[in-house]
């Protein structure tokens, strides 16, 4: 399963912090206390390396020793102050007051018991340090989705188990999935849960309003490559929205840049490539009827047979044109 940025950038400041205080320490070591691959130590070394404070001029960067590298071990040499106690202004700790505020009164937190007492200690601190501007901070959620499934939900990810969910697309279709949650996200008015999906042998967001009952199966989550970040695009066209592969010539460029896509990929032919989902075949057909004599190539076979025959039609429905 993929790291998520959260957590490396956690690993990445505790690094900073233990070195400091440790000296020189064989890589070996570092990634038996964080425990991670010593590829991943030197990766987190790289990133370190070109990081620092405002300016990010040489003399502003991180830096360590390049022959301890070598020799296996890291030495931090300049920390730039990252250890030092962090010093708020007034704006940046009332924009910490509404995070909070809006973490506390989301259903992930407020349904379980020990990471919402987590994040109401930690505002209490923070309100109190901040004094009046504190109250000037006024933070409402809108509903997230069944208390109850959200509850499951949020056990199931914290003990890496299976759900079963019974699930309502924006289209009124009801199914019924195996996933294997990976994140929840709260995004403007709605909470998403991200997972692989068993059913669509992928990636998928589903929307947590919209998951009408969710059940633990006991059954262990297994590894995936899902970054766990909310795919809106998928969420938007469709779950289980079928994927059009287009090639198409330099002079339809603007599909890519005007038509929410999937991907794009150049080729070294001077064409492209993208990927997007199809939720409604007739306006796809009407697109490529339009993009014709930029269409390279269409797939899967159904979709560019569906293409053809309305072409075909078209012109039948001009005898003369055919004749010529």
């Amino acid at each position: 399963m993929a790291e998520r940025a959260d957590e490396r950038l956690l690993r990445l400041l505790g690094l900073v912090a233990y070195l400091e205080g440790a000296g020189p320490v064989p890589v070996e070591d570092l990634a038996a206390r964080f425990g991670v691959t010593p590829r991943q130590i030197l990766a987190d070394v790289d990133s370190l390396w070109v990081s620092g404070t405002p300016g990010y001029w040489p003399d502003d960067l991180l830096d360590f020793d390049a022959e301890s590298i070598d020799r296996g071990v890291v030495h931090l040499t300049e920390a730039r102050g990252m250890t030092r106690p962090l010093r708020l202004g007034t704006r940046e700790a009332v924009a910490l007051v509404a995070a909070l505020r809006a973490m506390a009164a989301s259903d992930a937190v407020r349904t379980d018991p020990e990471r919402s007492a987590v994040v109401r200690s930690a505002l209490a601190k923070l309100t109190d340090a901040t004094g009046e501007a504190a109250n000037a901070v006024d933070v409402r959620l809108a509903p997230g989705g069944d208390p109850q499934v959200v509850t499951v939900i949020s056990a199931a990810l914290a003990a890496g188990r299976r759900l079963r969910i019974r699930y309502v697309t924006s289209a009124d279709v009801v199914s019924e999935r195996e996933v294997d949650p990976v994140r929840l996200h709260t995004q403007d008015e709605y909470a998403y849960l991200a997972a692989w999906c068993h059913r669509a042998v992928g990636p998928r967001t589903f929307r947590v309003d919209r998951i009408l009952d969710a059940v633990d199966t006991g059954m262990p989550v297994e590894e995936h490559d899902v970054s766990g970040e909310v795919d809106f695009a998928a969420l938007f066209a469709g779950v289980d929205a079928p994927v059009a592969t287009l090639v198409l010539s330099s002079g339809a460029r603007w599909v890519a840049e005007e038509v929410p896509v999937e991907s794009v990929r150049n080729l070294p032919d001077g064409t492209f490539e993208v990927r997007l989902r199809v939720t409604n075949r007739a306006w796809l057909r009407r697109l490529l009827l339009e993009l014709a004599p930029h269409v390279r190539s269409v797939a899967p076979a159904d979709l560019a047979q569906d293409v053809r025959s309305a072409a075909r039609e078209a012109l039948d429905a001009y005898p003369e044109l055919t004749r010529n």
